[in-house]
């Protein structure tokens, strides 16, 4: 299992990101201004172009709410809540999502994810096979934040297979299947057998919750 990048700090991390990936991001744009409990079987993911329901060029000035309707189309075809999908966008917008840049970024930290629900290769890979974008590729998911989108909801669809039927403890099914999207379906199972969250799961469960009520409206239209 790929290990999910750490995500304490937030966006302020992002301020302070080593200087020769800032200087190859700003070689690539130019100028312009458009723009672990137990073993995981499964990578962790922490993520068809419509360009009409949505920016047509992706720049890093990104509102998951301008992707409701590609989030309620591929949460519906995945069988999973789109609240659910809304707040993981939500809480993966903690760094830049500009194409150069995370190509950038990646050059300097090769196992970096992609796209604007920050998926690692092994997570995107495993979850495309057999599916409608199983030709697609990991390195197009910073340019398709549609397919972002698509790889992320059945990705939470297979973290929801490996659910138990009965749960121990207080976590709520979303809560588990956001946790294994963080962590990995080895973890979330742990966690859905009553092992307690550590310090970063229980940060992006912290998000998760603070972001629950506005996914919600987000999707609601």
């Amino acid at each position: 299992m790929v290990k999910a990048e750490r995500r304490r700090g937030g966006r302020a991390r992002w301020l302070v990101l080593p200087v020769v990936a800032l200087a190859a991001w700003g070689c690539v744009r130019g100028g312009s201004d458009t723009g672990s409990p137990a073993r995981t079987p499964a990578p962790s993911a922490s993520a068809s172009a419509e360009p009409s329901a949505g920016p047509s060029a992706p720049s890093g000035t990104y509102d998951p709410a301008a992707y409701a309707p590609q989030v309620r189309k591929y949460a519906k075809q995945a069988g999973v809540s789109p609240q659910l999908l809304m707040a993981i966008l939500y809480n993966e917008d903690y760094k830049p999502h500009d194409p150069a840049f995370e190509r950038s970024w990646q050059k300097y930290k090769p196992d970096a994810a992609f796209g604007i629900a920050n998926m690692h290769r092994a997570a995107f890979d495993q979850t495309k096979r057999g599916r409608d974008f199983s030709a697609r590729k990991w390195e197009e998911l910073p340019d398709d934040r549609a397919l972002a989108v698509e790889a992320a909801a059945w990705y939470l669809h297979d973290m929801s297979a490996q659910l138990p039927s009965h749960l121990t403890g207080s976590l709520s099914r979303d809560e588990l299947m956001a946790l294994g999207y963080n962590a990995g379906g080895g973890n979330m199972a742990a966690f859905a057998r009553g092992v307690k969250p550590g310090s970063q799961a229980s940060d992006y469960l912290t998000r998760l919750r603070d972001n629950w009520k506005k996914a919600g409206t987000a999707v609601a239209g």
